[in-house]
């Protein structure tokens, strides 16, 4: 792989980020899409420099190749702070040369020392990001996940 360049997410990456992201939201990847507004209102959130929220973007000679999310939390099951690591999207023509193995090592390079715990999530059906995941060393949770959402039509009336 040749240069490669993780950063945050700057304001000029907006269209990018929408393409990846809708990409990733109609691939096999996650359950169903999300709406548009989720989309920019989370890179807007991660320009403000929101503490619970990171956008990344890889760069492989400086052109664009992928974005990862993460978000941060407490583990009291780890005994610490834990990194959710919750949206990694590698643009097809650079998938399989190592792109998705940089961003891992990257944010476990950064959060490392200060991360009791690495989580994320992935559909049973994702074989390529399983097989990455457990290379990593990520291990196979067997609980079953349950949400509730909040109303999200209005910033107001959220769950916060």
């Amino acid at each position: 792989m040749g240069n490669v360049v993780i950063r945050d997410f700057e304001r000029g990456d907006l269209d990018g980020y929408i393409e990846m992201s809708e990409s990733f939201f109609s691939s096999c990847a996650v359950l169903h899409p999300v709406p548009h507004e989720h989309i920019t209102r989370t890179f807007e959130e991660c320009l403000r420099k929101n503490p619970l929220l990171r956008g990344l973007i890889l760069e492989i000679e400086k052109v664009v190749a992928g974005y990862a999310l993460l978000s941060f939390t407490w583990s009291n099951e780890a005994g610490g702070p834990c990194v959710l690591i919750e949206e990694v999207y590698v643009i097809p023509g650079f998938r399989g040369e190592g792109a998705g193995s940089a961003l891992l090592r990257f944010v476990e390079g950064e959060y490392g020392d200060k991360a009791s715990r690495f989580r994320l999530e992935v559909t049973r059906t994702n074989d390529s990001a399983i097989r990455l995941y457990e290379r990593r060393g990520y291990e196979r949770l067997d609980y079953l996940q349950m949400v509730k959402d909040c109303n999200t039509n209005s910033r107001s009336t959220g769950c916060f």
